[in-house]
């Protein structure tokens, strides 16, 4: 008999219409009935859905972050390393091409094919490129302390005049170097001829170029690092008679 009532849906395990449109078999009423295809998500199960998906949302955001600042600090390091390798490069050239070309008299008489200090170096030499199309130049090289994180390593340039007198206006510097915390120049070599050479942090103004120029630079990020440059100057310091090419020179100031 019970079979049959539950056959025909009277008995106690009816089935029972469910508002979904199904029909489950059990005692339990529609809100407490455990096998309905119809209930929800519970408000628990959401809240508790919603919190890990926000832990993982975090940790995808946390991770695109941590690779986007890993990628601006490389580029920002490949970025120095590529201007101190730029200006190693240029000063080396520049240095190595210096010439015995006076641009200058002392109050002596005697003409000055370079000058040098601590902070400041003054010669002559082409620009690479098409740049040295103009001839030799004078290159002014200068350490600018202004401050801290602002200085930096300049170079300006002056042509030298066509009758040999002096050197015209002088260009507004380029920054070689940015955000260095020294800069120091120093001279191997003998500014007379019965001296032995020797290193020395002045050089002239002389007739005489140095053997040597060392460049030494510290930059303010300690991640950057500046080799100790030691520059050889390629012309000798007796290669060219220096006060027959300053005769122009020496007339115009009226000291020959």
């Amino acid at each position: 008999m019970k079979a049959g009532n539950a056959e025909r849906g009277t008995g106690k395990w009816a089935r029972v219409a469910r508002p979904c449109g199904a029909r489950c078999c059990s005692p339990f009423p529609v809100s407490r009935c455990p096998f309905s295809s119809c209930n929800g998500f519970s408000l628990l199960e959401v809240l508790a859905a919603l919190a890990l998906m926000a832990l993982l949302l975090l940790g995808v955001y946390a991770g695109i972050s941590t690779a986007t600042h890993s990628v601006r600090s490389g580029t920002a390091v490949i970025e120095k390393l590529d201007q101190v390798r730029s200006a190693q490069q240029f000063l080396r050239h520049e240095l190595t091409q210096t010439s015995a070309i006076p641009w200058e008299a002392s109050k002596q008489g005697e003409p000055i094919v370079f000058s040098g200090g601590a902070k400041e170096i003054r010669f002559v030499a082409p620009l690479p490129g098409y740049l040295g199309k103009l001839g030799p130049q004078l290159q002014t090289l200068t350490f600018v302390d202004a401050g801290e994180n602002k200085a930096r390593l300049e170079l300006s340039f002056s042509m030298l005049s066509a009758d040999g007198i002096a050197p015209g206006t002088r260009s507004d510097p380029e920054i070689l170097v940015s955000q260095v915390r020294s800069v120091h120049f120093s001279y191997y070599g003998s500014t007379e001829d019965q001296r032995p050479e020797q290193w020395s942090e002045t050089w002239g103004p002389s007739m005489r170029l140095p053997s040597l120029v060392r460049i030494e630079v510290t930059p303010n990020d300690s991640s950057v690092f500046w080799p100790r440059m030691d520059i050889p100057i390629r012309q000798g310091p007796n290669a060219i008679n220096v006060r027959a090419i300053a005769m122009p020179l020496l007339y115009g100031r009226g000291l020959h």
